[in-house]
This record gives structure tokens, C-alpha cells and sequence, in this order.
């Protein structure tokens, strides 16, 4: 079926752009874009021959097929007019829905999953959008469009995603990232893969300042989540979650908040899967960010009101200290559809929820720590209630920050003073009488 889509003005400004087109922002007003998708067409198909279709190829182990990927098993939904050819692959997505009992018990509440983004390829979430990006990329230059390298900022994960990407696609990746203010399994990653790496005496919306100068003028392509390709495949969360919930959705979704594109491409998911009639209802939407890096929250507690960027202050969840938002508008716009609400975390709180939930098995990344301390303020407050259904989006990898873990648990972490769910060896001399009685006091605690 001829599937279609193009970029489009957010502001609602006239014509439409192709996605092979190097373009990041409406030439008209300035304003971003985003994909819009031709839903005639897809309306052609039924909602139950989509979900067949979408169940059939969930996680298919065929080798000569991209179909597996969480990502281009929806290749109609993302970017139908990319050649099977030109797709570059990892078989990101496809990723857990893990149940926390205890973490929700203790908050009172019933059905709490966490979506485990950070098990996929580069180890979170920006494997969904940067494959969508890099495959469309590599389709522009084998149509011969002169594009030398791609770039983005970033605090970490958008730098390993690319690097990892860009390699497997034989093209030329570089990042630009703040210097000493990510970790060290984050800048090992683009290295590793043979990234171009500058480390810049500056804060993240410094070197997203420089990135969009060099795509203006360098003729290296912008990766990062202002360009809507991005959140093209960052959307297929929701279509996962949904999937993976019987084609229903939950209550509510609670989702960390720095650069703001993966609220808008969440958004974006519902949106089709309620267009096309895969779903019935809207969840509700919350944006948590850390504390030292709000602005969206100062703007959702003046009734939405225009967006003042700050200076982010440092703090452990750092691929989420970002001062000025490339995606606000959209944020709040997928927002006001969805009921949202922002919260924030303080670093004791995004600390303490992150070790809470990792008593149910998981080792979650500071910013997921954000979303738990939310949801934490939410069930508080009654807003979360006990029969509501909730998701959080688990960003990273606790791995890449195994820092922030040990330094929990020895009580070395900047503004955590008594961390809550503190857990340390008992150090014990070898004999068996001192292994007994530890073992006893133990299990007795």
C-alpha cells in the first residue's frame, strides 16, 4: 500500500517537507517540525489486521529481516518510504515490562511496570530514534546528497547511540559533550566506536548551541531530537507498552524530562494508536524532572506559561541537566492532550526511588530515579491511585552509571546525605561461628 509521510511546521504553517530532505526547522516561521503520516492510507488497513501484523512480528528471530526490531516492526507507522535496504538495525526495542510489587506496595498503589528502554543495543532509549535516523541518513547519501558526518550534543546516551549507528552504517559520527560532565562508561561508548569526540568547557545547551552551527554551516547533519526523525522511532514505546499490555492502554505513563523530544514522541505513539483505532483512551502523562534542571515545571506552575530558560544546575541524573529545552513546545503541547502534569525530584529523592526500585530486581539509571520519585509525589498525594495502571519509562542503564550506584551505597553522593536503602558488605574473618551469626542477625533484620 503507497504509505506516506513528511515533515510538517508544529505551528501549523502550510506545505510539507520529505524526510529525505536535510531540514530541521519551518522555513516560514522557525518553528520545528514533525512527521506527519498519511492516515488514509493507513486507515486501509483494519486495527485488527494492524495488530496481527504487529504481534507477528514481534520480536521475529529471522537474521535476513529488520522486522524483529521493536522499531521497524512499525516500519509503516515510522518511515514508510525508507528502503528495507537502506535500514540500519541492531534489533533495538522490543524491550521489558517489568513488574515492581514491592516498589508499588509501598506506595500504596497496585499495577506499576517499569519500561526497561536501557536493555537495548547502546543501553537506552535513543537506540528507538537514532535508528530511524542513521538509516534515513544512509538512503541520502546513497541517493548522493553531499552529507559528510553526522552530529548531535549530548550528555551521553544520544553520543553512544550515534556512535554505534554511524559505525554500522559505514558513516562519519561526531560528538559534541560537556567536558568532565558525563560518566565515564558514557564517553567510553562514542570512543569506542570510532566517534569524533569534542569535550567542551561548557554545560549541554553550550554545545547544542555549537551543533546546530556546524549543521548550518559544516554539512554535517543534525541528530538530535529537534530533528523529528528522532522521535519518529522513539514513538514506538508507546506502541510497545500498548502492545505489550493486550492492545490497552494504562492510566498513566511517567516519563524523565530533560531536552523534552521523548514526552512529544510519546505523545506522538498514542496519538496514531488512537486514530487507528488500536486503543480507546488517552493515558495520563507526567514529565519528572530533576530539581537543579525544571524548567518545564516552573512553566506547567504558571499555567503554562512561556518557557524562561535557566542555567541547570549539576546533579546525578546528567543526561537530564538541560537548562533550555529544544523540545518545549512540543512537550507542552503533548502535554495539554494527555492531562499532563511535571514533577520534580530532589537528588536525595531521584536517589532514594532509584535504589527503592532496584529491591525489585531492577538497577535503574538516576534518571529513572527521577520518574520513580514522582510517581512516589503522585500516589502521595492521592493523584496516582491504587487502581490505576502505571508505566514508567526507564531511560538508561543502570550500568552506565554503576558511579552513582556505588556511591549510594557508600554515602559519598552530593546532596543524599542518609540515603534511605543504603546496602553495604558485612566484612567477616574466616570462621564459621562470625558467618553464622552474621547470617542469623541477617535474616532476622
Amino acid at each position: 500500500m503507497p504509505f506516506s509521510a513528511e515533515f510538517r511546521c508544529i505551528a501549523g504553517c502550510a506545505g510539507g517537507h520529505p524526510l529525505d530532505q536535510v531540514i530541521y526547522r519551518c522555513p516560514r516561521c522557525g518553528d520545528l517540525l514533525e512527521v506527519v503520516h498519511d492516515l488514509g492510507a493507513l486507515r486501509e488497513k483494519s486495527a485488527t489486521e494492524w495488530k496481527a501484523m504487529f504481534d507477528q512480528r514481534w520480536r521475529s528471530p529471522s537474521a535476513d529481516e529488520p522486522w524483529g526490531s521493536g522499531v521497524w516492526g512499525k516500519h509503516e507507522w515510522v518511515a514508510p518510504q525508507l528502503a528495507r535496504e537502506n535500514i540500519v538495525s541492531m534489533l533495538e526495542g522490543g524491550t521489558h515490562l517489568t513488574p515492581v510489587p514491592r516498589f508499588a506496595a509501598d506506595l500504596g498503589l497496585g499495577r506499576v511496570r517499569v519500561k526497561q528502554c536501557g536493555t537495548s543495543h547502546s543501553g537506552s532509549f535513543k537506540d528507538l530514534g537514532m535508528t530511524v535516523l542513521v538509516s534515513m541518513v544512509k538512503q541520502m547519501i546513497a541517493q548522493g546528497r553531499p552529507i559528510r558526518a553526522v552530529a548531535c550534543a549530548s550528555t551521553g546516551d544520544t553520543s553512544a547511540a550515534l556512535a554505534a549507528y554511524a559505525a554500522a552504517a559505514g558513516i562519519r559520527s561526531v560528538v559534541i559533550l560537556p567536558r568532565g560532565k558525563i560518566s565515564t562508561a558514557q564517553l567510553v561508548q562514542p570512543l569506542a566506536a570510532g566517534a569524533l569526540v569534542l569535550a567542551i568547557d561548557t554545560d549541554f545547551d553550550g554545545c547544542m548551541r555549537l551543533v546546530q552551527e556546524l549543521a548550518d554551516k559544516e554539512g554535517v547533519y543534525l541528530a538530535n531530537s529537534m530533528n523529528s526523525l528522532r522521535l519518529e522511532g522513539q514513538k514506538t514505546v508507546a506502541i510497545e507498552l500498548a502492545q505489550q499490555l493486550g492492545w490497552r492502554m494504562p492510566d498513566w505513563v511517567v516519563i524523565p524530562g530533560g531536552n523534552l523530544g521523548n514526552v512529544s514522541a510519546l505523545g506522538a505513539g498514542f496519538e496514531m494508536l488512537l486514530a487507528l483505532g488500536l486503543v480507546d483512551k488517552r493515558p495520563r502523562i507526567c514529565v519528572a524532572q530533576a530539581a537543579h534542571a525544571s524548567p518545564l515545571y516552573a512553566s506547567y506552575t504558571k499555567q503554562w506559561a512561556d518557557l524562561e530558560p535557566v542555567k541547570a544546575k549539576t546533579t546525578l541524573a546528567s543526561a537530564i541537566q538541560i537548562g533550555n529545552p529544544v523540545s518545549f513546545n512540543k512537550a507542552v503541547k503533548a502535554l495539554k492532550a494527555f492531562e499532563g502534569v511535571v514533577e520534580i525530584a530532589t537528588e536525595s529523592e531521584l536517589a532514594d526511588a532509584s535504589a527503592h526500585a532496584d529491591r525489585d530486581g531492577l538497577f535503574t539509571c538516576p534518571h529513572t530515579g527521577v520518574a520513580l520519585a514522582a510517581l512516589t509525589k503522585l500516589a502521595k498525594r492521592g493523584e496516582v491511585k491504587r487502581e490505576h495502571e502505571v508505566v514508567v519509562i526507564s531511560t538508561a542503564s543502570g550500568l552506565k552509571f554503576a558511579d552513582f550506584k556505588v556511591g549510594y551505597h557508600e554515602a559519598r553522593l552530593e546532596g543524599v546525605a542518609s540515603p534511605r536503602f543504603r546496602n553495604v558488605p558485612v566484612e567477616l574473618p574466616e570462621r564459621y561461628e562470625a558467618v553464622r551469626d552474621a547470617l542469623q542477625r541477617g535474616l532476622d533484620a
